[in-house]
């Protein structure tokens, strides 16, 4: 069955809504997690808690010499795999606790591929242990902290790792049943594990992006030419996120998580959305 993607297109006039499921439920935004995850770290900066320089293993139990900075996880330059060892094949992140997190973290030198500040290699692992590097620095668990320190600022209430369950969306496989999605409230949250409403996503996009009412944009951000942007994507929904230059800004959402269309469907708007007259 095909999935009708919810997309939020704004330039200079009001956001326009087109297609796609309700704007006041909760769906997964999977990656476009990290974000807030990079804003975070720049906002305990400029509080004078952490700075991006700062070495992990001022802040966690890992073995010395690796050399690895908040900085180096938050550009994903930390040479780190792409996702934690041992992981599960239905459920991945199921089984990625605090003592799993913890065991990563006392063989960390027996995982990297290289030394950090080299190329960028796109790390889940290298945000769960910035997020865990993050909530031990301030000393209050990771989701306290995005909520004071970047949500709350906001004024977003709409984004948490556990939303009402008759208020969440979900994608349906074979016969139209629902599939379950992922666990990722745990340690792997920093890097996928938020839930949030479309409207809401939405504002947060435009004020970090757009109006950046919390400064430059996070160290999280990807660009390409023009483009600041995030996609994420969990089993069963994808999204993307991004503003050029100019203010123009989308967000679509899908309930399937395959991320190449969803993708494909936010530059086609974007690209139409230039080719409009202005005025």
């Amino acid at each position: 069955m095909p999935q009708v993607p919810t997309c939020i297109l704004s330039s200079s006039q009001a956001p326009r809504v087109s297609h796609g499921h309700a704007l006041d439920r909760f769906v997964q935004i999977g990656s476009l997690t990290k974000p807030l995850t990079g804003t975070l770290l720049a906002q305990l900066a400029s509080a004078g808690v952490v700075q991006p320089g700062d070495p992990l293993d001022q802040y966690l139990p890992v073995p010395a010499g690796t050399g690895i900075t908040l900085r180096h996880l938050a550009e994903h330059t930390a040479s780190l795999p792409r996702v934690p060892p041992g992981l599960r094949r239905r459920d991945p992140y199921a089984g990625f606790g605090p003592e799993a997190l913890n065991g990563v973290l006392e063989h960390l030198d027996t995982l990297t591929t290289g030394p950090p500040g080299g190329e960028a290699d796109y790390s889940n692992l290298g945000y769960a242990i910035l997020g865990a590097a993050l909530s031990a620095a301030a000393g209050a668990p990771y989701e306290e902290l995005l909520n004071r320190y970047v949500l709350a600022p906001l004024d977003i209430t709409e984004v948490t790792s556990d939303p009402p369950h008759d208020e969440r969306l979900s994608g349906r496989g074979f016969l139209g049943r629902p599939l379950r999605p992922w666990t990722m409230s745990s340690a792997i949250l920093p890097a996928g594990g938020l839930w949030a409403t479309p409207r809401e996503t939405a504002r947060l996009v435009t004020a970090l992006l757009v109006e950046r009412k919390l400064g430059e944009p996070a160290l999280s951000w990807q660009t390409s030419g023009r483009l600041r942007w995030h996609n994420g994507a969990t089993r069963d929904a994808s999204v993307f996120a991004g503003a050029l230059d100019d203010g123009t800004w989308v967000v679509v959402h899908r309930l399937s998580g395959k991320p190449a269309p969803t993708e494909d469907i936010a530059v086609r708007i974007l690209k139409d959305a230039a080719a409009e007259p202005s005025g």
